[in-house]
This record gives C-alpha cells, sequence and structure tokens, in this order.
C-alpha cells in the first residue's frame, strides 16, 4: 500500500507530507484547493509526462516520492529482485522535474526509466478518474475492462504478439514475393556472367605469369642477343674481360719488388675477375633458360585478350576479376536463398498463426464466461445505486477469420435503462448522470478482482448525490477492506463513510498562496462534513446532520 506521500516545490505546494493508511481515506476541500495536486504529483511518480511549468515559482525543481509497503505484494516484489532494485519491503519511487524541463526518475535510489516506473506502478496502484466516464464510451477501453475482469490482460497481449508476427511474416512474405519476377531475371544474368567467369577459370596469380611470360616470349631474340653479347665481352670473345685481368695480375705478380699499393691493386683485380665470373654465370642461365617459342607465344597472348575483354565487359581491371568472381556468387547464393528465406517465413506463419489460433480460441471462451458474470455483478451495483432497471450486456461481436490484435471478437457494452427499450451502445443510451453512476459499478466491480493494492477514486462520484451517493460511499468502504481506497470527493455522504479523512485548503495571502493537507480528527471530520453538507452557513442543524452522518460507523 501507499505508506507516504512527499511532494516539494510542486505547482503552489511549497511542501507537503502525509501519512497514509490501510482502508479507505477521503481527500476533501473547498473547490480548487488543489485536491488534485496531491493525484496529479502522484501519477508524476508513477511515470506521467511531466513539464517544467509543474514546478513551483523561484524553485530549481520539483521533488516527490511516493513510499510503498510491498510486504503483501509479491508480484511488485519479484519485479524489483529482478531489476536488482530490491530494498526488504519497502518500494521508493521518487521523480525531479527541473525548472529547465529535465526529468529524473528513481527507484529506491536507483535511476531508471520512465517505462520501468510506469511497469512497476502497475503493480501498485490503479487510478480511476471521473475522466473514464468518457474512456468508457470507447470499445477499446471496454475491451480492457473485461479483460482485467476476466483476468486475461496476460492472454490477450500473447495473443496481441502472436498476431503482431503472423503480420510480420505475412508481409515479408508478400514483399519477397512481389519481387519474384525481378529476382528471376537478376538471377539468369548473375548465372550467365558467373558461367562466363567460371569458364575463363583464371587461377590465382596466373595474370601476372602470363604477362610476365608474354614479354619474354615477345623480346625473346633481342635478350639472346644482348646476353651473348655480354658474356663475348666477359670471358669469350678473343678479348674479353676476364683474360685482360688476367694478364694484369699476372704482371704485377711477376714484380720483384712490391709496394702495398701494389697488392692492394692485385687484390682489387682478383675480386674484380671474381665478380665478372659471376655475371658470367648468370648470362649463361639467362641464355640457357630462354626458348624461342612462337607457338606459346601465340598461346599465351591469346590467353591474355580472352583475359582482358572479360574485364573490359564488366568495366573493370583484369586484376579485379577473381573479386567480380567471388561477388557473383555470393550474389547469386543469396538470391537462391531468397527461395528457403520464403519457405522459412512461410513456416513461421503458420506457427503464428496457429499461436494465435489456439491464445484466441482461449481468450474468447475466458471472454464469454467472465461476461456473463460481469453483466450480473454490474447489474447488482446498479441497482444499489437506484438504476434498478437497467440491463447491462458485454456483448462480444465476432470478427473476420484474419488474426486480430484483439482478438476473434470486438467488445461492446450495451445498455437499456427501461425494461421496454432495446439494449444499444453507452454513448446513444445514458445519460451522464447515468454514465458516471455505470462507470462506478464497473470500476467497483473490476476493482474487486483485481491484485493492485491501493485503488485511486478521483472524483468519479460526479454527477450523483443523496442516497446514492450514501451507497457509493458505502462501496468503497467495502473495497477498502480489500485494498487501500484513496477517495477525492465532494460528497458528505461519500466522505462520511472513510476510515481516514484528510482535508485539502489554501493557505497565506495572495502574494504566498500554498496548499496544505490536513489529517482530521474526529471533531475536525464533523466540521468538514458539516462544511461540506451546509456551506458557508454552518448551524447547530448542520453539525447534528454531519454527527449523525457520522454515527453510523463511528
Amino acid at each position: 500500500m501507499l505508506s507516504h506521500l512527499h511532494i516539494s516545490n510542486y505547482a503552489i505546494t511549497e511542501r507537503l507530507d502525509i501519512e497514509l493508511h490501510p482502508g479507505m481515506t477521503v481527500l476533501t476541500g473547498e473547490t480548487g484547493a488543489g485536491k488534485s495536486i496531491m493525484l496529479d504529483a502522484l501519477g508524476l511518480a508513477l511515470g506521467d509526462r511531466a513539464d517544467n511549468g509543474i514546478v513551483r515559482p523561484g524553485a530549481d525543481r520539483a521533488d516527490i516520492h511516493a513510499l510503498f509497503d510491498i510486504s503483501q505484494i509479491p508480484t511488485a516484489s519479484a519485479w524489483l529482485k529482478e531489476h536488482e532494485l530490491d530494498d526488504d519491503n519497502e518500494c521508493l519511487l521518487r521523480r525531479t522535474i527541473s525548472s529547465e524541463g529535465r526529468s529524473r526518475a528513481y527507484v529506491n535510489g536507483q535511476p531508471v526509466t520512465l517505462q520501468d516506473v510506469r511497469e512497476l506502478g502497475n503493480l501498485l496502484i490503479d487510478i480511476h478518474s471521473q475522466h473514464a466516464h468518457q474512456s468508457l464510451l470507447q470499445k477499446p477501453y471496454q475491451r480492457e475492462l473485461l479483460d482485467a475482469f476476466a483476468g486475461t490482460t496476460a492472454l490477450a497481449l500473447q495473443v496481441a504478439e502472436h498476431c503482431a508476427q503472423y503480420q510480420r511474416s505475412s508481409k515479408a512474405i508478400a514483399t519477397l514475393s512481389d519481387n519474384v519476377a525481378e529476382q528471376n531475371a537478376q538471377e539468369q544474368l548473375l548465372s550467365y556472367q558467373l558461367e562466363e567467369l567460371n569458364r575463363l577459370n583464371l587461377q590465382a596469380n596466373e595474370l601476372e605469369e602470363l604477362e610476365k611470360q608474354q614479354k619474354q616470349l615477345a623480346n625473346a631474340e633481342q635478350i639472346l642477343a644482348a646476353n651473348h653479347h655480354s658474356l663475348q665481352l666477359c670471358r669469350e670473345g678473343e678479348v674479353n674481360a676476364m683474360g685482360i685481368l688476367h694478364q694484369a695480375l699476372s704482371s704485377l705478380n711477376s714484380s720483384q719488388h712490391q709496394c702495398a699499393a701494389q697488392s692492394n691493386a692485385a687484390q682489387l683485380m682478383e675480386s674484380a675477375r671474381i665478380q665478372i665470373e659471376e655475371a658470367a654465370r648468370e648470362l649463361q642461365n639467362v641464355i640457357d633458360s630462354i626458348e624461342l617459342d612462337p607457338d606459346r607465344l601465340i598461346e599465351v597472348e591469346a590467353r591474355l585478350d580472352a583475359i582482358y575483354q572479360t574485364a573490359r565487359k564488366h568495366h573493370l581491371q583484369a586484376s579485379e576479376l577473381p573479386a567480380l568472381h567471388t561477388s557473383l556468387a555470393e550474389q547469386l547464393e543469396g538470391l537462391n536463398a531468397s527461395d528457403e528465406k520464403l519457405e522459412q517465413l512461410r513456416a513461421e506463419q503458420q506457427q503464428a498463426l496457429q499461436a494465435y489460433n489456439d491464445k484466441a480460441a482461449k481468450l474468447s471462451e475466458k471472454r464469454r464466461k467472465a461476461a456473463a458474470t460481469m453483466k450480473k455483478r454490474v447489474e447488482e451495483q446498479l441497482r444499489a445505486l437506484s438504476m434498478k432497471h437497467c440491463e447491462v450486456d458485454f456483448a462480444l461481436h465476432a470478427l473476420s477469420d484474419e488474426p486480430h490484435s484483439c482478438g476473434r471478437e470486438e467488445i461492446e457494452i450495451l445498455l437499456s435503462t427501461n425494461p421496454a427499450s432495446a439494449k444499444g451502445p453507452l454513448n446513444k443510451i445514458a445519460s451522464g448522470g447515468e454514465l458516471s453512476r455505470i462507470s462506478l459499478a464497473i470500476q467497483v466491480v473490476t476493482a474487486q478482482v483485481a491484485a493492485i493494492p491501493t485503488i485511486v477514486f478521483d472524483e468519479i462520484d460526479v454527477g450523483i448525490g443523496g442516497a446514492t451517493a450514501e451507497i457509493v460511499g458505502k462501496l468503497l468502504n467495502e473495497l477498502g477492506k480489500r485494498s487501500q481506497v484513496l477517495c477525492v470527493t465532494h460528497q458528505p455522504q461519500v466522505a462520511s463513510q472513510g476510515d481516514h479523512h484528510i482535508r485539502v485548503q489554501k493557505v497565506g495571502d495572495k502574494k504566498h498562496l500554498r496548499t496544505e493537507l490536513e489529517p482530521l480528527k474526529d471533531e475536525q471530520k464533523i466540521d468538514e462534513i458539516a462544511r461540506m453538507l451546509g456551506g458557508i452557513a454552518i448551524t447547530e442543524n448542520t453539525l447534528a446532520h454531519a454527527r449523525e452522518m457520522l454515527g453510523v460507523r463511528h
């Protein structure tokens, strides 16, 4: 349950601290006193959208703390443990909004997203406002109410997810199928191009080797002539370098008197002779390796021409052909995989459809049973609310066989206010006052089966009064025995049924107005109920009437 609420620098509120207790707590006060401030601030703590306009003028930020006792809320405890945010049996929600509009949310002191706060808040508290009257006219909201009563909210979400999976698969199948003709043409082109490259069968490093061979074969005669001439000059001609060096060395070695310079010259000549001998051997190797082979030259040039022509056809360099071959093969494989993908998508579509049909059938059955029970219970509440001739149906209108996110049927609340009238939609049958009471009856019935430990009713008793308002108060008080109930009301008959009473009022002067919350004691409750009964002029009779109303329970 909600045990403490702290609000600072929110709207005209400088600081509010209020302790809350089990049972039914009513909040009352003059119109404009700021009763909505507490609930609006609580909504922010639970993840509602905010803007910088809610920060009290002159303050840096608004700060809201909502402390919950979760010792009896296992779902909330499990959620906190799963998100590593648990802190014994307490849960503190905090929201700050800066004057610049920046907003931050915390759970037990740890920063979290607003989505996390909303998810956790759904396990802690449920807020019913007078705006629900208008929501009640919308079919999606009517469906949500029935699912809440039937306990099928989670099942309905599963149905919606299976429907979404089916629709995603169907869309993907349609997209692939629409592209079949284009893909077939592309596949034919890729197959032709790939087959051409397969026939070419260009091997790794083949292009470089062929270009090298072509140069050698085309210039073989010139290369041989140059090497033969060089070899003649080195060692095989009548006059050659080797012979001249040999003579020079013999002349120096025959000298009787050698100086150091002569010895150095002889060593250099011997080194040169060795180098020339090595060069001659290399020249001979070149001569031995070169063949005059015109036929091979024709083959090499024909192969190179085929490679170059293929490269020009694809507008790239011959050296890029291997990469093109790999790319085309991958593209063709990808197109072939489209057929496999199509089969996979069809299988996924059938699985999603089967899962949808299974869950939707269970959802429909539970909804049908719940609709009958809910009809009975709502009509019981309406009879207590002086609408004894009112009949309500939760009609299930069958939809087409195609999967729908809401299941196999659309839910519509039909109403008849007297036995002679046919049932029709709420927006065509119910008046404003009737709609208010129908909304209250439905909310009380759904709250009775909900697992939410704290329920807030914000002026949902608008448009009713007298004995009916007293019954409303009794209904809320009875509900307070199972859940913590917070109720903002203008009706003294409702306020008198509260286990706890908080008065909301503005204090200060025109320049420094602020809202205060004051828990009331017994005598203060009498005064407040009297004010609600008699307005400005509170007489002894009014006070006596207030005591009588409170005496029903005190």
